[in-house]
């Protein structure tokens, strides 16, 4: 019996029960049930351990969400904007390929033994990092060892600098500089000269191409960059708060405000208006990622919209076609983001 028939008798879909084989958190406690009762009443086993003891693929891939500086609560992976939907998207574009996802959640740096052990033990064919910041040592080590990788959002030249593209080694990107340009372009359009940025986590590559694509669009048409107006968020909804809430005591806001994330912007737009700051009368707001809730929130965020699908869908890709080569093969691919215009931005009051 294979995973499809459990599926059709369950009445559920074959990623539903590749979710529940993998323990997967978010899976409703009656499907969950209705899954785990067609499995043991047909005898139902994954046969990837048998197939790894024979020296064969398992057709399984590894999903490995990093998130150093998340609490260690695995639910808050899942309920993240960012990683929530690509780690759906890996599951569902692996299942109808016919490969299984196992998941792991990394939050500290003892937490990468998990990675290596998966590989070590053969319970998974390759595996795909996402949250990676500047783990070159951990990504040398692993690809010495042959293991299949692809990595989103890392920066390239690390990988050709320490000469790690001669493996079995894959980079998935979105165009972070661009979008950001994009953004910063659109405020200035708008008659914005005092543009404050929340930075994101500077050891990941999107947090410092966010950063930096903000830095010289600023220094293009000559605008100061006030140290006031830079705040640092790490990503994190909480610490964009914080910040905002210091830069309000400070009595002296920007005209206009790019958030490095849809998170961030959101924690900022809810500081500001608990203080009396309408956006986008008194301020403007940008965001990026163009998450969910972007559009949900009032006002609509303008955002970056980040490729999420297409980045997601080209991991499973790629890592597939590299655990069935054979070959050491390096390559790269970036996708495109685009500016979604909304109401949080205007003119700035004269």
């Amino acid at each position: 019996m294979r995973s499809e028939d459990i599926a059709k008798l369950a009445g559920v879909s074959r990623s539903t029960v590749s979710r529940v084989i993998n323990n997967y958190p978010n899976v409703p406690a009656a499907t969950r049930d209705k899954v785990l009762k067609v499995i043991e009443q047909h005898h139902y086993e994954p046969n990837s351990f048998a197939r790894a003891l024979a020296g064969k693929s398992t057709d399984t891939i590894g999903l490995f969400a990093i998130s150093m500086n998340e609490n260690a609560d695995a639910s808050r992976i899942y309920q993240n904007s960012y990683f929530a939907p690509i780690v759906d998207l890996v599951v569902d574009t692996a299942n109808a390929q016919g490969f299984y996802v196992l998941i792991h959640t990394i939050y500290s740096p003892g937490d990468f033994q998990k990675v290596k052990q998966a590989f070590l033990q053969k319970r998974i064919d390759g595996g795909i990092l996402v949250g990676t910041q500047k783990d070159i040592n951990f990504v040398s080590d692993m690809v010495g060892h042959g293991a299949p990788l692809v990595l989103i959002d890392y920066d390239i030249t690390e990988i050709i600098a320490e000469r790690l593209d001669k493996n079995h080694l894959s980079i998935i990107n979105s165009r972070d500089y661009e979008g950001t340009v994009e953004a910063i372009e659109y405020l200035i359009k708008l008659g914005h000269r005092e543009i404050g940025i929340i930075k994101g986590r500077m050891s990941t590559f999107s947090g410092r191409e966010r950063y930096l694509a903000y830095e010289s669009t600023m220094k293009k048409h000559g605008l100061a960059i006030q140290d006031n107006f830079v705040l640092a968020g790490d990503f994190l909804k909480e610490s964009a708060y914080r910040e905002v809430l210091n830069l309000l005591q400070s009595g002296k806001l920007p005209t206009a405000l790019f958030c490095s994330n849809d998170a961030m912007a959101v924690s900022a737009m809810e500081a500001l208006m608990e203080h009396g700051v309408h956006v986008p009368d008194d301020i403007s707001i940008v965001g990026f990622d163009d998450a969910l809730l972007a559009s949900h929130v009032s006002p609509k965020l303008t955002t970056v919209r980040l490729p999420i699908d297409d980045m997601s869908k080209a991991a499973v890709e790629k890592i597939i076609e590299l655990c069935q080569s054979g070959q050491p093969a390096f390559s790269t691919a970036s996708f495109p983001t685009r500016l979604v215009v909304r109401d949080s931005c205007k003119p700035p009051a004269i």
